[in-house]
């Protein structure tokens, strides 16, 4: 199993496929690298995925360590482990943050970024449906019964086949005897604090994206990803590629056309 040891410690966990242009594949925030398995068959490089701490295949740590420079550092680490002085990043959610956060440190070691449905500004609303979530077993006790009903609560993607709810739910979560078991560690939900406090200034890290080829996906029925932020984003960078995903949420699954069209076009640029 290819693994690395991070500076405090902990495994973690990270898999690489085909050549050419190094791209990284940053999964969201309580994803793993299987976020990318509906796209990977459709990408012509070299694509490294990566498992945070604390997520799939990767090692639990202190919670405290499960932020964005934490993680930052981490895929850094992936980075040099494999001699990699440049790659490019395809960022899903939590992906497209620490992918910004490279961008403010660590610009030097980026070929380019592609942002998947996030943005520097979070709306409110979406992030208190993912704190419900986030750290709690799901009721349901089989795949099929979770896929069933991810189908129905899922309104934000009409039309997404049963089968890959199926494959969703398999990523997402573990069969055991005793039902469904998260993939990644529980107190995962202290990252997102309680909503309490006032949302930082992100801007400053979007803007460093300046000078990198940038791709930008939306779910055009995003729920954390609003409109009025998107059009800012491609008004700050109107040389992006920007592409709205129709009967798509929080997060497009990035096999889409548009999402295609848009990578495709991406990986032109940074070749």
């Amino acid at each position: 199993m290819p693994q690395i040891t991070a500076a405090d410690g902990t495994p973690l966990y990270y898999e690489e496929k085909g050549s050419g242009t190094p791209v990284l594949a940053l999964p969201g925030l309580t994803r793993n690298t299987t976020d990318f398995d509906h796209v990977a068959p459709h990408l012509d490089c070299r694509l490294i995925r990566v498992d945070y701490r604390g997520r799939g295949q990767s090692g639990w740590a202190d919670p405290a360590t499960y932020t964005v420079p934490d993680e930052t550092r981490d895929v850094l680490a992936v980075m040099d482990h494999l001699g990699l002085e440049k790659a490019a990043c395809i960022g899903t959610s939590r992906g497209g943050m620490i992918a910004m956060f490279l961008a403010a440190t660590a610009k030097d070691r980026l070929l380019g970024v592609a942002l998947n449905d996030i943005g520097p500004e979070l709306d409110e609303g979406g992030l208190n449906l993912i704190r419900a979530y986030v750290g709690k077993r799901p009721a349901q006790k089989t795949y099929d019964e979770a896929a069933a009903t991810r189908a129905t609560l899922m309104t934000q993607f009409p039309g997404v086949p049963m089968d890959r709810w199926r494959a969703e739910v398999e990523q997402h979560y573990a069969q055991t005897d005793d039902g469904l078991a998260l993939r990644y560690d529980p107190a995962l939900s202290s990252a997102l604090g309680d909503g309490s406090e006032p949302s930082a200034d992100l801007w400053p890290l979007f803007d460093a994206l300046a000078g990198l080829p940038l791709a930008m996906i939306r779910g055009a029925n995003s729920d954390l990803l609003t409109q009025e932020t998107f059009e800012e984003m491609q008004r700050r960078r109107p040389d992006a590629i920007a592409a709205e995903v129709p009967d798509r949420g929080h997060v497009p699954f990035l096999d889409e056309p548009e999402s295609l069209a848009a990578l495709h076009d991406w990986l032109e640029q940074i070749r």
